[in-house]
């Protein structure tokens, strides 16, 4: 599996997006997200798991705890990727829009014949 592959599917669960959203804002610790999202300490685990195996977070060692932040370099492969994908269909729509006044001009053309 790629590693956009991973990364789209860590983010099509609802708490890992949350928590890669809380982790945008500050660094967390498990008690911290376990609080949050008033979930188990290994559910959270394990969501923090599938997001850092993608590329999404990484977790570092202070002292007792274990902190996650977020690494921004895959969120910026999946942006990337969207940024793509929006101005394909971003050009789609132009070329949609432009057909659709010369069908109107023909039609205008059409009606005064």
């Amino acid at each position: 599996m790629s590693h956009l592959d991973q990364a789209f599917a860590a983010l099509a669960d609802p708490t890992r997006r949350g928590i890669v959203a809380h982790l945008a804002r500050s660094e967390a610790s498990v008690s911290d997200l376990v609080g949050l999202f008033s979930l188990t300490q290994p559910t959270i685990s394990s969501h923090l798991k599938v997001l850092e195996s993608a590329g999404l977070i990484s977790r570092s060692r202070r002292a007792q705890s274990r902190p996650c932040k977020l690494e921004t370099e895959q969120l910026k492969a999946v942006t990337g990727w969207l940024d793509e994908v929006q101005a394909i269909w971003e050009g789609n729509y132009k070329r949609l829009d432009a057909l659709l006044v010369e069908l109107k001009h023909a039609q205008k053309g059409a009606r005064k014949k």
